[in-house]
């Protein structure tokens, strides 16, 4: 782990500005901090501000994130302008729904990346090539679930996605929030096989994995080096601050089990240090103590083992040994 996190997961957007007319749930896609359902505040650029100071210097990335997308926050250029000032450099995702030129061109001068979400609308490719044309570096989101990975398997098969993208990145379909059980990939089911096999091809485009993945990578893709995959980086090297000034190890902690509300008592530092962080952490250290893969994955997700893809008969996250 390192001593202050080298990435923040900063939840900007307190609330969906697409949420009642359920924009994520047409695209197949449910939200995982229930954003259709939660209408709280945006946070405050005085807060945004109170964090940055706390990074300067030590955390190379913000990804900005929350219940909605955060080109639609109210002081959206701030927020990229103060990252930049700060030697801090800002990412972002977004539904692309209500991106704007002006919107692109402010990402253009300071992102690092943005990422669109894979909702399969014209509203998508519009946003991914707006981005493209005005010079940004774009990604694209990709979650990954039982009603998903058909097309995915497919997409990568056929190359068809849009041209000139940097990455396709894919996310695990995580039961939080609006998302289901019922939508969770299993290890056994043999288009997870098909998946990682099209992964290990080549594409004209970077195609990139969530650290959830890591476990389906190692039993499954061929091509694909073990000492070059990072596992689940919460409470190691990334955490989560919430608009509410919240701060979890990871984002997908929605049932809060390892909170700590920060203030001016509870600095970033000090939050990153604290018990509920180290019980987060111990879950990594012990997990899976007999496996030979245990240094490479820390037995997956400490969260929901349930998305862990390993049915290694050492795994201690899959039900069998817990």
């Amino acid at each position: 782990m390192a001593s202050f996190p080298h990435l923040i997961d900063v939840g900007v957007m307190g609330h969906c500005a697409h949420g009642r007319s359920g924009l994520c749930a047409k695209a197949g896609i449910g939200c995982y901090q229930s954003g259709r359902d939660i209408s709280a505040p945006n946070m405050t650029l005085d807060d945004f501000y109170w964090i940055v100071r706390q990074c300067r210097g030590r955390v190379n990335q913000f990804a900005l994130g929350g219940r909605g997308d955060p080109d639609l926050h109210e002081h959206f250029g701030d927020l990229l302008r103060l990252c930049r000032e700060n030697d801090i450099v800002p990412n972002f995702t977004t539904s692309g729904f209500g991106l704007t030129a002006e919107h692109a061109a402010l990402c253009a001068r300071f992102c690092g990346a943005v990422a669109v979400s894979w909702y399969r609308s014209d509203y998508t490719l519009k946003a991914i090539q707006m981005l493209l044309d005005a010079g940004v570096k774009t990604n694209i989101h990709y979650v990954l679930g039982n009603n998903s990975i058909d097309e995915a398997v497919r997409r990568l098969r056929d190359q068809d996605f849009p041209k000139g993208i940097n990455a396709l990145i894919f996310l695990l379909h995580k039961p939080a929030g609006q998302g289901t059980r019922e939508n969770v990939l299993t290890v056994t089911d043999p288009r997870t096989q098909a998946f990682f096999r099209e992964i290990d091809r080549p594409h004209p485009f970077k195609v990139g994995l969530d650290a959830c993945s890591v476990p389906g990578a190692l039993g499954f893709c061929k091509k694909i080096l073990p000492e070059s995959l990072d596992t689940c980086e919460g409470g190691r090297f990334s955490c989560y601050i919430g608009p509410d000034l919240t701060m979890v190890p990871c984002s997908f902690d929605q049932n809060h089990q390892y909170e700590v509300q920060l203030g001016h008592d509870m600095p970033i530092e000090d939050a990153w240090n604290s018990e509920p962080f180290r019980r987060f952490r111990e879950h990594l250290r012990s997990a899976c103590p007999d496996c030979p893969q245990q240094a490479f994955c820390l037995g997956g997700c400490p969260l929901m083992p349930e998305i862990v893809l390993c049915d290694r008969p050492e795994n201690t996250r899959n039900g069998r040994q817990l």
